[in-house]
């Protein structure tokens, strides 16, 4: 895996949507941010830009987001929110320049299709909260991405427990993301091949019975066959019908992996949770998980 330069101060960070729309207000918590760490900030054309739902029309995003990969002045791309709308450019994007000069590229959510095109193409990207609400999120969400851009050893360690949780440690390369998301790139040039990895999932506001549908598709594709271990953030804000589906999601999680005998963590903080913090995806990581908590170290 090639990691993208660590930032200095004076460093440019260009903040783009690739996805929903979203306004220069919205954006001002996280400008105050990087200015406090030193960085200088380039907006893109989609910032404030509106089409629909979307932060412009396509062939606008792609454009932007198209300007920020082969700027070289520009050492890491923030992208500023999720929701969808990713998916419906990547195929039109060209990382030519960008693998020459790779930069870190951050986000979560919707922004799980370019951390799955890159780390399958051998770059590795950032899984972390965006500029949008990063004001509403743990003093930790902040610093885990300050300590992950300028290149600081970095490491998460987390008391929280489940007592559902497999115990047990492993190593591997870091993918994954949200789960609507990964199950709508199966079949996709930029569909995950898992292999040895630790795999993290997380979701927002679905249906049980959609979840279950969403996993019975990841493991007829052979996504928990070679797994070393499996993080699950946030599964945060699901919803049931009126006839139950009668489990959880951790419980619908671990039905999936139930022939399998990898280690399995469940709130783990990251997602669409309060405490969302950095992950380094395409990393080796060391993962440890006992009785008293979860710990994930970047190599």
């Amino acid at each position: 895996m090639v990691t993208p330069p660590y930032l200095s101060p004076g460093d440019v960070v260009g903040i783009v949507s690739t996805a929903r729309k979203i306004t220069v207000a919205e954006l001002e918590p996280a400008l105050r941010l990087l200015a406090e760490w030193g960085l200088e900030v380039r907006l893109g054309q989609t910032i404030g830009a509106d089409e629909d739902q979307f932060a412009g029309d396509d062939s606008l995003r792609v454009a932007d987001l198209q300007t920020m990969l082969d700027d070289p002045h520009i050492k890491a791309i923030w992208c500023a929110r999720g929701g969808y709308g990713t998916v419906r450019i990547i195929d039109r994007l060209d990382f030519g320049e960008f693998s020459k000069n790779p930069k870190w590229i951050i986000g979560y959510s919707d922004i799980t299709v370019l951390h799955a095109h890159l780390n399958m193409r051998g770059v590795e990207t950032l899984h972390a909260q965006m500029p949008l609400d990063i004001e509403k999120k743990s003093e930790a969400t902040a610093v885990s991405i300050r300590e992950v851009i300028f290149g600081s050893a970095y490491s998460i360690v987390s008391e929280k427990t489940s007592s559902i949780n497999r115990p047990g440690k492993a190593t591997g390369e870091l993918v994954g993301g949200n789960l609507s998301v990964l199950y709508s790139l199966c079949g996709s040039d930029s569909a995950l091949k898992t292999n040895n990895s630790i795999l993290f999932l997380e979701d927002l506001d679905e249906y049980l019975y959609h979840v279950d549908r969403m996993l019975q598709n990841l493991k007829r594709n052979g996504v928990f066959e070679n797994i070393n271990g499996l993080i699950v953030g946030g599964m945060t804000d699901m919803h049931d019908n009126t006839i139950p589906f009668g489990k959880t999601a951790a419980e619908i999680i671990l039905d999936i992996v139930a022939d399998r005998d990898f280690p399995v963590c469940f709130d783990f903080p990251a997602g669409h949770v309060q405490d969302n913090r950095a992950m380094i995806f395409g990393r080796k990581v060391a993962l440890e998980i006992h009785e008293s908590g979860v710990s994930l170290s970047f190599e």
